[in-house]
């Protein structure tokens, strides 16, 4: 069983679609896609997500399953700097979330006093619950970090969502914090992060990483890979040390 990760292409945030090399990034990924022998696929109710994942679906003749449930996180914690006010999980400053130690736990981070004081973990929950579910349709029931399985499905799964989410759904698989994935890690536009089943024993499923972040197709086709969503590189480098 193979697991497909994949952010939406460059997003055009104010309409909620992509913007002009986001839809050309869609279509690159498509042709990529289009020879993965993708049996289903799901997909964010979010426009952005669903104008993505349109090419491959037609490439692949195949019907686009909305789940609601893979639309960006929604968990928001406290705001260390305004704690009147709620923020999303991935944008701390490093100044801050590195000096909370619970944070780098995968069981420790629900007990960070910011994190309790939002609803972040709940909003966790129901993602990787709404997660197992979906895998459990396919046979595979999670017992701790390994799933059980009678018959391995030769299914490849294709879950086009966000950053947000998609790092929830890396963090669940692989045992680790999502705070840990939020803050250290990038999807870019577009990419594909794949998850493959190891059967070791037999009916016992663990799924490991092949690849990360992935938009070979981007440059295969001498197209630019998309910073959107990360911080500049150099402070004021875009006026401000803003997010590009």
């Amino acid at each position: 069983m193979k697991l497909l990760i994949i952010r939406h292409a460059e997003p055009d945030y104010a309409h909620d679609s992509l913007t002009e090399k986001g839809f050309r990034e869609a279509e690159l990924l498509s042709e990529k896609l289009a020879q993965s022998s993708i049996t289903d696929l799901y997909c964010s109710p979010m426009g952005r997500a669903q104008r993505t994942a349109k090419p491959t679906a037609e490439k692949c003749q195949l019907p686009v399953v909305t789940l609601p449930w893979l639309r960006e996180f929604t968990g928001q914690m406290q705001d260390p700097d305004e704690p009147e006010r709620k923020r999303i999980p991935w944008n701390l400053k490093p100044q801050f979330w590195t000096r909370q130690p619970e944070l780098y736990d995968r069981q420790r981070w629900i007990e960070n006093p910011f994190v309790k004081a939002g609803d972040v973990e709940q909003k966790y929950r129901d993602v990787t619950d709404s997660f197992d579910a979906l895998l459990a349709r396919y046979g595979c029931r999670r017992d701790g970090g390994i799933y059980h399985c009678e018959q391995n499905p030769d299914s490849t799964i294709a879950l086009f969502c966000h950053f947000g989410l998609g790092m929830v759904l890396v963090s669940h698989l692989a045992g680790i914090s999502p705070f840990l994935m939020w803050q250290n890690f990038f999807f870019p536009p577009s990419s594909v992060t794949a998850f493959i089943t190891e059967e070791r024993a037999r009916g016992d499923l663990f799924f490991k990483c092949m690849q990360m972040g992935d938009t070979s197709h981007l440059y295969a086709a001498k197209e630019e890979p998309s910073h959107s969503g990360l911080y500049s590189e150099f402070y004021g480098g875009d006026g401000s040390g803003a997010q590009v």
